[in-house]
């Protein structure tokens, strides 16, 4: 049976950054970068899932995203994973509860673009995340003002921690979730696979 072997301890803070990563870009990267430091994590977790159960095209092959997605991310406080295809979870809850059950003591933070946030609700046992783990929301373009007026936003507004104490999120007792401000860098995976996608990028510069 598959075993989580990452290297975490007791009272560690580590982020959680899932998605099919199709494909992973500088906009992960920073975006990752930006929650290193607005909520004091110690590491972050790329977990690349095979597949999002609210889309209904395909991603890529999970080896290619992952390999894309390792030389997108290099920074030894991130690991880049197939957690979810490896012990079988497929819904964010079922994953978050996996990974407290293997790493006890250590503090995980899912995070999420404002993006997300907006359908937040329509995830799967959406409420059991935010019961089981604080969440950290970082801005993307365009979603601000309907990200804070989501269903989750608004039903769990006594829970959220102001942006000028995001050092303090991954100590909160869940639920508890911030919302914080970050320069834009306006790239999405959506962009890059209606340009011709990475895939046909990467063919072409090893031809």
């Amino acid at each position: 049976m598959f075993r989580p072997s990452f290297p975490l301890r007791a009272g560690m803070k580590v982020g959680l950054l899932g998605g099919s990563f199709d494909p992973a870009h500088d906009g992960h990267a920073h975006l990752t970068r930006v929650a290193l430091k607005r909520f004091a994590l110690d590491r972050v977790i790329w977990l690349v899932s095979p597949g999002n159960p609210l889309k209904s095209r395909g991603p890529a092959p999970l080896e290619d995203r992952m390999a894309h997605a390792r030389a997108v991310m290099r920074d030894p406080r991130v690991h880049v994973s197939d957690f979810e295809a490896r012990i079988g979870t497929r819904y964010t809850a079922e994953t978050i509860a996996a990974l407290k059950r293997a790493h006890a003591g250590v503090r995980f933070v899912w995070l999420m673009g404002a993006d997300n946030l907006q359908q937040f609700h329509r995830w799967d046992r959406w409420e059991d995340i935010l019961q089981s783990v604080p969440v950290g929301v970082l801005a993307r373009p365009g979603w601000r003002q309907s990200a804070l007026h989501s269903r989750a936003a608004r039903q769990y507004r006594d829970a959220r921690l102001p942006g000028r104490a995001s050092h303090l999120l991954a100590l909160q007792p869940p639920p508890c979730w911030c919302f914080v401000n970050m320069p834009m860098r306006p790239v999405s995976s959506s962009e890059i696979r209606a340009k011709g996608g990475w895939q046909a990028d990467a063919a072409r510069q090893q031809s």
